[in-house]
This record gives structure tokens, sequence and C-alpha cells, in this order.
């Protein structure tokens, strides 16, 4: 990428920012809704508290509710006030949609946007200079006879008028010359060559010995010009501002008509660089705040109050949440790439998620908490509860890192011991990290539910962890023996079928957890969905899932069990290897069709069809009668005898590949019996065990 790319996605990324901070200002401001209501004592709230309080029923009767309305429908400031209220409201609704529109405009009618901007600001600051320069030489004596009587003494005091207000020349020669430069109105020679004298006209006049109140109003006579320029650019381009929007809404319902809207969404965010746009946006306010916060302090700061200060004041808003979220996410992201870095992994794919789905989980979080509705010393600690969560959650990633890992080094026997311990140590890692987080929160918090939801995902953690290096110290074991090891398949399934059944049960644990949040300590739509989506992934469609996998194999078992065992004798007169993993037999299952296995290749091979791998003959029957849709007739089977030698020897080469990498059989089983889940949206579900579980 070139310098002048980059400095242009700089440029646009920082002509996004304003529009974030006018929406970010409207929402400090609850869009312009009272916050807690009146405080006075003659306003309606006073008038409706004292009617509550007279009451003698409940105050959620029909009779106080009555009571209330026509105290409120009396009170002659009322109504004043809901329709300043109402007014207020519906400014800062077109001020969001405004910026909105703003902050999604294509680059160029960006330009256009802040070109206009900059010609109002230029002529409303040439105003403000002109008045100010005024004021300095109000009193002053006359410049022009100094300067046609050559009084060089009083023209260079460094405290005198020309000295003062020769800041104030330049100034309004280099707003003309901009404002000449990118104004939007017509550009017709002369206007170009007068607008440079017109931001001068106000000084120019004040060197002469003119009456107080020509010069009093010169400031203003100076601006017409400009802003009649303005005005004319603003009503020609009006037609045009609504053919943008429009055009803009025809594209994207033409877009996600075609494509969908995922697409549309996808398309759009990297189009405006949104994470990068909100990393600035955050940045640029988190520099605001500290500026106030030591511009407002008369004692030394502390830092660490400092930081509570502004983590506080950097989420009390939703587009704050969003910043932070950016923040949050790209922390993660690298992160990630660290381990990927330690780990000597090349692939990212795992690591590019953990940004994604760390900000989706924060920002969640952040929303069914109701973090910025809180008060600054509530939202602190919520804010500090929501980062232990999502620390939990970000070991889960890291986890999901480090198992491939492992399980390739043992199944491809890898030599390399350096690979070996550098996935040892980060597995050391994600199982101290989590006793270390749960014995600080049980040594300083009293127990409670989220305390119980931290626990319940640290320990899941450590389970997971456990599961694959006893998985992985099983492999290694394998690849040091030099005889195939039929039980290996077996003992797998067993390690990872009580980390799953673990984990199944942390699940239900963590719904029953977060329902009686729901119900007993802080409700909300969002919680009540996130529980759904958990009840639905994490529990129905992951019991669906073992039940199935359960299934398949005991019916492979059975299956097994029901073909003959070689003997001793038979197999030295078979004197051949396993066709599927081509390793030698001490033990076999033979079919139907003659054809000798290993059982446990047999059982994995059983997992996707019926037929021998070799001759495709149909190994067993349902219910001991043949299956008239599955039997070919043997006709067909004389003729294409050779074709289905090759589709045999093509399936087994598909079984054995995966068999000779581990060095036996245990890769295949475990695949098809296992899912590991590493796609985004799974991992954002498997974690939605987090966001249902916050105590308010």
């Amino acid at each position: 990428m070139s310098v002048r790319t980059k400095v242009l996605g700089l440029v646009d990324v920082i002509m996004r920012v304003p529009p974030l901070l006018v929406i970010d200002e409207i929402l400090k401001i609850s869009m312009g809704l009272p916050g807690s209501g009146y405080t006075d004592s003659a306003d309606p709230g006073a008038v409706a508290s004292t009617a509550a309080r007279n009451n003698t029923t409940d105050a959620f009767d029909g009779s106080a509710a009555a009571d209330i309305m026509d105290a409120l429908s009396t009170d002659p400031d009322f109504y004043h006030f809901l329709s300043l209220t109402t007014l207020k409201f519906i400014i800062c609704l077109f001020g969001c949609f405004c910026s909105a529109c703003i902050f999604m405009l294509w680059t160029r009618y960006l330009v256009i946007v802040y070109m206009f901007v900059i010609s109002v600001g230029l002529i409303f600051l040439s105003y403000w200079s002109n008045v100010s320069a005024l004021a300095l030489i109000e009193n002053g004596p006359c410049l022009l006879e100094d300067i046609l009587s050559l009084n060089m003494s009083r023209l260079l005091d460094p405290g005198g008028v020309a000295i003062l207000i020769l800041p104030h020349l330049i100034a309004q020669w280099l707003m003309g010359m901009l404002f000449a430069y990118i104004h939007l109105g017509p550009r017709y020679a002369p206007i170009q060559k007068i607008l440079p004298l017109c931001f001068l006209t106000p000084l120019l006049l004040a060197m002469l010995p003119l009456p107080h109140v020509v010069l009093k109003h010169s400031p203003a006579f100076a601006a017409i010009l400009p802003l009649v320029l303005t005005k004319i650019s603003l009503w020609s381009s009006s037609m045009d501002v609504g053919k943008t929007v429009y055009n803009g809404y025809q594209y994207a319902r033409n877009f996600a008509t075609n494509f969908g809207l995922s697409a549309l969404v996808e398309n759009e965010w990297q189009r405006l660089n949104v994470p990068c746009v909100l990393r600035a946006f955050w940045t640029i306010r988190l520099c605001e705040q500290l500026v106030s916060v030591i511009a407002t302090s008369n004692a030394p700061l502390n830092f660490l109050s400092t930081i509570q200060s502004l983590l506080v004041s950097g989420c009390e808003t939703l587009t704050a949440v969003l910043g932070m979220t950016s923040i949050i996410s790209i922390i993660c992201h690298y992160i990630g790439k660290m381990f990927q870095f330690f780990l000597l992994s090349e692939d990212y794919d795992e690591d590019k998620s953990i940004g994604t789905v760390s900000a989706i989980l924060f920002y969640i979080l952040a929303l069914q908490t109701g973090l910025t509705s809180l008060s600054p010393e509530k939202r602190f600690i919520r804010l500090c509860r929501n980062l232990c969560l999502l620390v939990t959650a970000l070991l889960h990633f890291l986890h999901n890192i480090v198992s491939p890992i492992l399980m390739s080094l043992s199944a491809a026997r890898n030599p390399s011991r350096k690979r070996h311990a550098r996935a040892l140590i980060v597995c050391a890692f994600l199982l101290v990290a989590p006793i270390v987080l749960l014995t600080v929160l049980w040594s300083k918090h009293s127990p409670s539910t989220w305390l119980l939801a931290v626990t319940a995902f640290s320990v899941e953690v450590i389970v997971k962890v456990l599961v694959s290096l006893a998985t992985y110290t099983l492999f290694l074991l394998d690849a040091r023996r030099q005889t195939f090891w039929e039980k290996l398949d077996d003992y797998v399934y067993y390690i990872r079928a009580v980390g799953n059944s673990v984990e199944f049960f942390f699940g239900i644990f963590l719904f029953f957890n977060g329902a009686w949040i729901l119900v007993f300590e802080s409700g909300g739509a969002i919680r009540a969905l996130m529980m759904c989506i958990h009840a639905y992934f994490n529990i129905w469609c992951e019991a669906r899932a073992g039940w199935s996998v359960f299934m398949k194999r005991r019916t492979a078992v059975h299956k097994i069990s029901s073909l003959p065992e070689a003997t001793p004798r038979q197999l030295e007169a078979f004197d051949d290897v396993c066709a599927i993993c081509y390793q030698e037999m001490a033990s076999a299952k033979i079919t139907r069709c003659k054809h000798f296995f290993h059982g446990v290749c047999l059982r994995k091979w059983l997992y996707v069809q019926d037929r021998c791998p070799l001759c495709h003959e149909i190994m067993m029957y349902h219910d001991g009668k043949p299956d008239e849709k599955d039997e070919q007739p043997a006709d067909n089977r004389a003729i294409d005898n050779s074709n289905r030698r090759a589709n045999a020897n093509e399936a087994n080469s598909s079984v054995s590949a995966s068999t000779q990498n581990t060095g036996s059989s245990q890769t295949s089983s475990s695949s098809i019996e296992f899912r590991i889940s590493t796609n985004t949206t799974q991992v954002l579900t498997a974690e939605h065990d987090l966001i249902g579980n916050e105590v308010e």
C-alpha cells in the first residue's frame, strides 16, 4: 500500500469522526428528554408527587392515577414543558439522522459537505475576528495618520495598535483566499477577486477616521457577500441533497435484494472502515476528557482515579461504548496474534475472529446490563465485571487456538520439541490463569450469581484444557507404539465424552443461573433473547448432536459385533494389511464378501456408508433381508466391476490418508464423532453463556 493511499485512508477516517461526535453530544443530553423530571416545587412533578402522597389508597390504583392526571392537566406549565420537550426531541432526532447520513456518505460527497461547512465557519470566524480587532483599535490613535507621517516608533511599538491588528490582517487575508478557493457558490472572476477584500474591509476602514457607528456595523456588511454566495449554493444544492439520500436508499435496497442484508452490512462496514473510525472517535473523545480533567483539577492528579474517571466517561453513551468496543476488539486481536506468533502458527483464521467476537460480546454485555444508564460508581463496577467475563471468553478463544495445534503436533509425530514446549506452556497458562482469577474474585467478593457464572466458565476452560492434554498424551503414546492400538479410538471417545458432558451440564447450570437473574434480579428484553439463544444453541443443539453421535456409534458397534472375527489361521492365510489403514492385522473382522478389515477401521467406515470399502457389496442387511434399493443387479456388478474397484480405492485412500497421518485411526474417528466448532458464529453462541449471567 502506497503512502498516498494510506494518507487518503486516514483523511477519510478523520472526516467521518465529527458526525459521531455530534451524535455523542446529542446522546449526552438524552435526546433532549428530561433525565429525572422536575425539581421545582411548582412543576408538574411536584404536583404529581403531592397528589400521590395525599392519596390514602395504593399509588397504583385507578383513583390515584386519575388524581395525578387531573393535577397535571390543571397545571399551566405542563403543556409548555411537554411542547418544549417534544420540540427538543424532534430537533435532536433530526440532528442524529443528518449526522448518520453524513457519516454514510461516499467520500466525494463528504468532501462537498465539509467544503460547505468550512465556508460557513470561515464567515463566522471572520466576523468574530473583525469584531475583536475593532475593539482593540476603538480608542487607539488613527493608523492612517501614523502611516502618512511615518511615525515608525508608534507603528513598531509592540503594544501599539498596528502590531496588535497585524495578525488579524494576515488571518483575514488567509480566510478570504481560502473561502474564495472552497466556496460552492458562483465562481465569477470579479467576485473571486473581491472576496479576500471583503474579509479585509472592516480592518481597512478602521484605519480611516470614520464614525464609530460605521465601524461597528462594518463586519456585518463585510459578511453579506460571502453569506449570499453560501445561501445560493445551499438553495441550488438542496434538491441534490434529497436526490443523494434517495439514491443511497435505492442502492442499499437493490444491494440487499440481490445479495442479502448481511452482504450489504459487510460491504458498508468495509467501505466506511467502521472499526478505524470508531477507534479514532474514542481516542479523540478520551483525549478531550483527559484535557478537561487536567484543566478542571486543582490538586495533583492521581493516576488510578484519573484512569477510573476516563473509563467511566468513555462508556457513558452508546456511541462511546461502540468506540470502547473497537479498542477492546483490536486489543483482543493482537493478544490472539501474539499467541499465534508464540505458537509458531501461520493459521490466523481463529485469531481474526477473536477481535470480532470479543467486540460483539462486550457490546451486548453493555446493552444487557444497562451500562450507559448507571451512575458513575456503579458504571465502573459493572464495567469491571463485564471485563472479567470478557477475560474468561478470551481464555476460551485461546484454547480454540492451541487445541488444534496440540492435536496436529501429536498426530503428525512432529519431532520439534520447541513447538511442543510452546504449546504446553500456553496450556499451562490456560490452567493457571482461571485459577488465579477465581482465587482473587472469591477472596474479594461474596458469592453471587455473577460470580457463579464467572466460576462456571473458568472451570469449563480448565476442563477443556485437561481434555486436550489427555488426548494429546494418548496420541503421543500411540506414536511410540510399534503395533496398532485398537483401543485408542475408544479411549479418545471416552475422554472427550466426559469433557463434552461436563460442558453440557455447565450449560444447563448457567441457563438456570441466568433464569434466576432474569426473574429475580435484573430482567430485560436483551437478556431474555440471550437466554433463548443460549438454550437453543448451547443446550438443545448440543444435546441433539451428542445423542446423534452416540446413536451412530452404537449402531456401528452393533453392526461390527454381528460380523465374524477372523481366526489366527485365517489371518495367517490372508497375510496382508488392512485395506483401510494399511497397518498389519493382529485381529480382524470378515465381511459378507470375505474381505478382512480392522474392527476399528470398519466401524469408522460404517459411519459413512454400509458398503464394503473394496467391492461395494452391502456388508449386512437390516432385519436379515436384502434391501431392494441398495442391492445392485448381478449384471451391473459384472459390467461395472472395474469402475467399482476404482471408486473403492479412492474411498480407501480418503480414509487411509487421515489414518496414516496419525499413525493410527484416532484422527478420523475423532473428527466424525466430535464437532470442533471454530467459526465465528458458533464461538459467539458458545460464549453467550457469559451474557445471560450478569447481576444488576
